[in-house]
């Protein structure tokens, strides 16, 4: 699942050699398995065969999982501790005719991962942009919640401090169904938050390690979710669904 952890990563110096020169190249966004490597589409395997660069929010994460499916490309990090400083690079060896593809460590680059401004960035500079459609989390953790999806809001990761109580407040008034996303240690703080705030007959479902081994699902009032995680497993990544007003 796509995350905002703060882990030290290995940076890798960029240098991506000479482009061709003769166009400019195209930026890949190319979505991961959240936890089943069999979720890999057969034409992300191949636009990351084919391009010259891999971007990678966390190499030591991303090369394993490219071994596994026969990739063998130059990979550089690009996560949210280095993205700003990088960006201007990226774009001129782009410029140059590179092809670079952006991976995260899970999922889609740019929920809830770096990519937004890449992304931004390319289109500023005429750069052809291709998002190729894959893995995410929030997606079959909405399908799978057993509330009404046909309209909703993604939230992804609440402030963890300042403006959370505005969020929470302005959050008790949505009428669509919301998607938020939260780690293990702050998932009962944070159910506590919603019972306070949406009360606790509120109907939601909580999903953690989709396409994974111990992949579960609960479905109910938000005081009836915290009651199971409180006497069950708190582990993996979580996302929560809550019906609207």
């Amino acid at each position: 699942m796509e995350t905002n952890g703060t882990e030290k990563h290995r940076s890798t110096p960029l240098s991506f050699g000479e482009g061709s020169g003769a166009r400019p190249g195209k930026l890949y966004l190319v979505p991961t398995p959240i936890g089943n490597l069999d979720d890999m589409t057969f034409r992300a395997v191949k636009i990351l065969k084919e391009c010259d660069i891999i971007l990678a929010e966390d190499t030591r994460n991303s090369a394993p999982m490219l071994k596994h499916f026969g990739i063998d490309k130059k990979l550089f990090s690009h996560h949210q501790h280095n993205e700003h400083k990088a960006v201007n690079e990226i774009i001129r060896f782009l410029n140059e005719g590179k092809n670079i593809a952006l991976i995260s460590d899970a999922g889609t680059p740019a929920i809830s991962d770096p990519g937004y401004l890449l992304s931004r960035e390319a289109i500023k500079n005429k750069i052809d942009i291709e998002c190729l459609p894959g893995a995410t989390a929030f997606v079959p953790a909405l399908v799978n919640s057993g509330l009404p999806n046909d309209r909703f809001v993604f939230e992804g990761f609440l402030p963890v401090k300042k403006g959370r109580q505005t969020r929470l407040k302005e959050l008790a008034l949505e009428k669509r169904t919301m998607i938020i996303y939260e780690s293990p240690h702050r998932l009962l703080k944070s159910l506590d938050e919603f019972i306070e705030y949406f009360g606790e007959d509120r109907q939601a479902s909580v999903s953690r390690e989709l396409t994974k081994m111990y992949e579960e699902t609960v479905r109910g009032t938000l005081n009836e979710i915290k009651r199971h995680f409180v006497e069950g497993t708190v582990k993996g990544e979580f996302v929560i669904c809550v019906a609207g007003t």
